[in-house]
Parts: C-alpha cells; sequence; structure tokens
C-alpha cells in the first residue's frame, strides 16, 4: 500500500520517534520542579524553544508550544479577539479556512461578534484589495491561511500582511502556516504576521503537538488558566518528550524544505499532467503548493473513487481529515464555484520527502485502472 495522504498526518522521521523514546524513558521529570531532574527537563524545554525559534526566524520568547495547529487557532483566533475587544468586535477571514480557524470565527460570531467571510474566486484565491476592503475601524483580526489543506491553492501573504501593516498597523494578523512550514519559504517578519500556526505531526514530528508564534508585544487572552506554563499562555504540564521530538522535526523540515519542494512538486506535476489526459476529470488545484493534487468526478462520489484507488495500493483522501466522515460535500469546493456533485467527488492526493518518481508512476497507472472501472460500473448502471 503506497500512502499519498501526507496532507493529513505524516510517518514521523526515525530521529524525532528515538529521540522521544528516548527522553520518555531518561528525562521524566516535570520542567517546573526546583529538583535535578525538573531542571533537566527544563533545560530541554529551554533549547527546543530556542531550535524553533531559530527555524522561524523568531526569538525564542516568542514561540508557545500546543497540542497541535488546532488549538494554535483556536488560541490565536480567540485569544486575540477576545484580549483586544475594547479595539472592536469584527474579524475578518475566508471562506476556504481549515475548520479550525472557521469554526473558531463562527463560535465568535455566536459570541456578538461580527464576521466578514470573504469569497474566493474560482481558483480558490483571495487578493490584499479583497482583504483590505473589508478592514473596518473596529476590525482585530484578520486570519488567512497560507496552503490550502485540501486543494493546496496558496493565498497571497506576502501581498497581504504588508498591505495590512502599512494601512492597518492594530489590525492583528493571523496565518495558518500547517501546510507551508517545511514545504515552502516562510518569512513571517517580511510578510507582516503576527500570529503563526503549525503542526508537528504534518511534518514528520509527533502527534499531539505544534505550536503558536506570538509576536513580541502582543497579548492573547489565554484558554487554558491553571500553573502558568508557556508565559501564562497555556497552562497545564509541558511534555517535554514531544516538545523536544517536534523541534527536531521543525529543525529537519526548514532544513530540508527545499528539496522537498522540488521533489514534491516533480511529482505533482505528474499527477497533474495524468489528470488533466482524463476529460471526465476536474482538477481543482493547480501548481502552487507542491505536494497537492485535487481533482473531482462530478457525479461519483469520492469514496467509491477513494476505495477504488484503495484497491489497487494507494491510499489517499477526500477532504480535511478532520471532516472526511461527514457526509457534506466540501465546504472549500462549494466556496470555489464547484457543483454539489463536484464537490462531493473531490478527491486528494499530497505527496511527502519519502516517496519516489516509481512509486508516482504506480499512482498514475492506479488512477488509470480506476477510471477504467468507474467506467465499467457506470455502462453497468445504465
Amino acid at each position: 500500500m503506497l500512502y499519498f495522504d501526507h496532507a493529513a498526518t505524516t510517518p514521523p522521521y526515525e530521529e524525532v520517534v528515538e529521540t522521544v523514546a528516548e527522553l520518555m524513558r531518561r528525562h521524566y521529570g516535570n520542567p517546573s520542579s526546583l529538583h535535578k531532574y525538573g531542571e533537566e527537563a527544563g533545560k530541554l524545554l529551554k533549547r527546543a524553544r530556542e531550535v524553533c525559534a531559530a527555524a522561524l526566524d523568531a526569538k525564542p520568547g516568542e514561540i508557545i508550544f500546543t497540542s497541535g495547529a488546532t488549538e494554535s487557532n483556536n488560541l490565536a483566533v480567540k485569544g486575540a479577539v477576545l484580549q483586544y475587544a475594547s479595539r472592536g468586535r469584527h474579524l475578518v477571514t475566508a471562506a476556504t479556512e481549515h475548520p479550525s480557524v472557521f469554526e473558531s470565527c463562527r463560535q465568535l460570531e455566536q459570541m456578538g461578534y461580527e464576521l466578514t467571510v470573504l469569497p474566493v474566486d474560482e481558483q480558490g484565491h483571495v487578493s490584499a484589495d479583497q482583504v483590505a476592503g473589508a478592514i473596518r475601524k473596529d476590525t482585530v483580526l484578520v486570519s488567512i491561511m497560507h496552503v490550502n489543506n485540501e486543494t493546496g491553492r496558496m493565498q497571497p501573504i506576502h501581498e497581504i500582511g504588508p498591505r495590512l501593516k502599512a494601512e492597518y498597523p492594530k489590525v492583528l494578523f493571523h496565518v495558518d502556516g500547517v501546510q507551508s512550514f517545511g514545504k515552502l519559504p516562510v518569512k513571517l517578519k517580511d510578510w507582516g504576521i503576527d500570529l503563526f500556526s503549525l503542526s508537528g505531526h504534518k511534518i514528520r514530528g509527533p502527534k499531539g503537538t505544534g505550536l503558536l508564534y506570538v509576536r513580541e508585544g502582543i497579548k492573547l487572552l489565554p484558554l487554558l488558566t491553571g500553573g502558568g506554563q508557556e508565559f501564562d499562555l497555556r497552562a497545564g504540564t509541558e511534555n517535554v518528550p514531544l516538545i523536544v521530538g517536534l523541534a527536531k522535526a521543525v529543525r529537519m523540515a526548514e532544513e530540508g524544505h527545499k528539496q522537498f519542494a522540488a521533489s514534491t512538486a516533480e511529482w505533482r506535476d505528474m499527477i497533474l499532467e495524468e489528470v488533466r489526459q482524463i476529460p471526465s476529470l476536474v482538477l481543482n488545484s493547480g501548481a502552487e503548493a507542491p505536494h497537492i493534487v485535487n481533482f473531482s468526478h462530478p457525479g461519483m462520489k469520492a469514496e467509491v473513487m477513494l476505495h477504488t484507488l484503495e484497491q489497487l495500493g494507494a491510499a489517499v483522501s477526500t477532504k480535511s481529515a478532520c471532516s472526511s466522515r461527514l457526509a457534506e460535500p466540501s465546504r472549500v469546493l462549494i466556496a470555489m464555484g464547484r457543483s454539489g456533485s463536484a464537490a462531493s467527488g473531490g478527491i486528494r492526493i499530497s505527496f511527502g520527502d519519502s516517496h519516489s518518481a516509481e512509486e508516482v508512476k504506480q499512482l498514475a497507472l492506479a488512477i488509470q485502472e480506476m477510471m477504467k472501472r468507474l467506467k465499467s460500473v457506470e455502462r453497468w448502471g445504465r
């Protein structure tokens, strides 16, 4: 079975697995404790923060460890809007955001805040002009993801952030960078990013880990209160082995992102070309993010295609893993103007740095065979 679902989760680096296991055996102290075991754990935590900060060109004090990108996104969106409620009660996001951002914004809306959801074009993009045009005097936060987790469509973060900083310096800018960090260049300072989320298990790190970059000087209302860990922003005893594993994965992903992009872009283009040659398939992605291809077969349920490919030895996905078990059409594809049948028939293929050209050729052959089988089923159905 070939695994082509790296946008959902990735196989961890062997070095990360070994590091986590070793630390669980040897360094189990609570980093808040004052004895030797606590001090050792505290030093490991400090070093992990420094490693992550260096990879993001940030300061150690700007790195907040979390349980994953969902928590990071919730803390960024709700923590910022609730903290700066005195500035206003309006926030802006896009129609194609990940559920952890989109539902956080909806929850705030239910609490009485005002939400502007920007529509996207048929390619899934918003523009800096759109974002700037949505800003009001009472706008507190803009949250726009860098790379869409379903389609791989890239938003012009490098244009949106500087525009906000130049024209609306008090508006905070949050970016969900889960599908971009370790795959593409990320420039927090140059792009005017105030808050940036990433996830460990999307970059071959441990599940249950993530971080939130919080630009120096920004305050957030903590969602978890208690012992004051993580600079009073995220209470709870830090999971030092997993955090160190995260830091190792962050470092390795940053060091290898150029090679990752070069390799996966080649494989992406191979599958894009394969899909373009099949008239009944509709492409929902393009040559943007290097590692994601999304296509639909209008009238054919995604689950049928997924299980057919699985029988042929290729594991892919339908939409965001967080919502793939829901029966509804993809919210992202609907926002891009796809029909209900096309939005219900979306398949996502996502690559990782452990793939080979030969494996991708096998995937292309599996897609061809899938289409032959589906045509037979359609003829039989008539």
